[in-house]
């Protein structure tokens, strides 16, 4: 799954940096930067941080949006809540049978960019909280959907993404063995090439094609400090720094 990130707004903004002019984008970080935090080293999506993403709409101008999709025809507030949390991952092989994804795989897809995401190895009882990036530590996109909701009590319209979770790499499967899921899972990174592929891609057998794990060996993983609970160190660079458990020491050996 994927449900603790890192990203910054720098790395957010790699993709308007890429197509558009630095004037342009300075003026953007000057808007945006009052409503998204400069620096998450972890965040967890069950927050709903708000964080930018690209959508096929608007595809090198970012939009601030807020992780965990509401469809846009929740009906209230309360039905709001009800799926929040259970809408951050959206599983790739089922984005068309779900009502939530279905019409947002049609219609509303985005990229999002993140400096590397956290998942935990259980082990006897416990969990180990692992860091994962890539091999040289640059941001990279992972596929996601987007949805505007209208709140029919303020009517604010909030735009909302949900990241797009595969089967796991075999780096990924040694790490992510949650005991009550099925199988081990990853967030769908893109290589470069494919990211304007993926905004394009509104029929299921094109998105199939690009929803698919990253290579095993351009990613590397180290285990960090809780996540949760009284020892978690909070969002401060500390978190990512690696940290030894004799219970999982040599796992990559």
């Amino acid at each position: 799954m994927c449900y603790d990130i890192k990203t910054s707004l720098e790395a957010q903004l790699r993709r308007a940096r890429f197509r558009g002019d630095e004037a342009a984008v300075r003026e953007l970080e000057e808007k945006i930067s009052l409503f998204i935090e400069p620096k998450f080293y972890h965040v967890s999506g069950y927050l709903h941080p708000r964080i930018l993403i690209y959508t096929n709409r608007q595809p090198y101008v970012p939009v601030p949006a807020v992780w965990g999709l509401i469809p846009h025809w929740v009906k209230d507030r309360q039905q709001q809540k009800k799926l929040w949390n259970g809408t951050l991952n959206a599983r790739a092989e089922t984005l068309w049978e779900r009502p939530a994804y279905r019409e947002a795989a049609r219609q509303r897809r985005c990229l999002i960019y993140l400096e590397g995401f956290y998942e935990h190895h259980h082990r006897k009882g416990k969990t180990y909280p692992f860091f994962i990036q890539r091999k040289d530590e640059q941001p990279f996109a992972v596929a996601g959907l987007w949805d505007e909701w209208a709140d029919p009590d303020t009517g604010e319209v909030i735009t909302s993404f949900t990241i797009i979770t595969t089967r796991a790499n075999a780096l990924l499967a040694r790490i992510h063995n949650n005991p009550k899921l099925p199988e081990p899972r990853m967030p769908v990174i893109l290589a470069t090439d494919n990211e304007d592929a993926w905004l394009a891609a509104a029929a299921p057998a094109s998105q199939q094609v690009l929803l698919q794990p990253y290579p095993a060996d351009e990613l590397t993983a180290w285990p960090v400090a809780p996540l949760r609970g009284k020892n978690y160190p909070g969002n401060v660079p500390a978190i990512n720094r690696p940290v030894e458990y004799e219970e999982v020491a040599g796992m990559f050996d």
